[in-house]
């Protein structure tokens, strides 16, 4: 579903992502982790087309990236980033319906089926709460539901997510968690999440991807990618203070 090859993304001639290679099938559910300007993020922006690389392909359900309208590539993969300015007084239902531009008729605007499925989103991500509301007067743990809502309405065979638990309170990353669980397992979603919380993504996520200066380290299952001595060399830490549970 998503492929890269030798890709190397520099900004003002500093490369932060440094020759990647990386496949990840349809249907996985992988975290990418690693410390503080590791190119977690900028990964991330690479494989949805945001930015583009100095070196390296990307390829996106077998088709390159770059050859890929903006369109096509949304209606294959959804972003959930870590924050979204709303410019504007949004109520919450009207940002969750943004969710469906890439399926509405161009010149009908939404149908049934664009309105069941944003009705289907909110009651999924447990929105009901919130209907009406300006977006912009919402927490930021609440507004980072309302952008997950909206990308499980976009019902894209991808989803991507840049820290999605930043700002959300314990008990909702772990409803956050088990509903991108729930994506990949029932809908077949293929799920890549930045993480900085180790033991979300030990729990959670089958395959971890760890990045430092630019470069995968380590891939594989989390007792493997987090072993003591990587933990110690990449994060600069005694693994005896990093909780895992695995």
């Amino acid at each position: 579903m998503i492929r890269l090859d030798g890709v190397t993304v520099a900004y003002r001639g500093r490369a932060v992502v440094r020759d990647v290679d990386l496949r990840i099938s349809a249907g996985e559910r992988v975290a990418l982790i690693g410390p503080n300007g590791a190119g977690k993020s900028t990964l991330l922006k690479a494989v949805t087309g945001l930015v583009t690389p100095v070196a390296g392909s990307v390829e996106l359900a077998g088709r390159p990236i770059r050859a890929m309208s903006r369109l096509a590539i949304a209606r294959t993969i959804a972003v959930v980033p870590q924050q979204a300015i709303l410019p504007f007084a949004t109520r919450v239902e009207d940002v969750v319906a943004l969710g469906r531009l890439p399926h509405e008729d161009p010149f009908r605007g939404a149908g049934p089926a664009d309105r069941a499925a944003i009705a289907a989103a909110i009651e999924r991500v447990g929105l009901g709460h919130l209907l009406g509301r300006d977006a912009r007067e919402l927490s930021l743990g609440e507004r980072q539901l309302v952008l997950l809502a909206l990308a499980v309405a976009q019902a894209a065979p991808v989803l991507v997510l840049d820290e999605p638990t930043v700002h959300l309170d314990l008990r909702h990353q772990v409803e956050a968690m088990d509903l991108l669980v729930d994506l990949n397992e029932r809908d077949a979603t293929t799920i890549v999440a930045v993480l900085h919380d180790l033991g979300l993504a030990a729990h959670f996520f089958p395959r971890l991807i760890l990045l430092d200066h630019g470069r995968v380290v380590g891939d594989g299952p989390a007792a493997e990618v987090l072993a003591e001595d990587r933990i110690r060399d990449v994060f600069g830490v005694d693994p005896a203070h990093v909780r895992l549970g695995v």
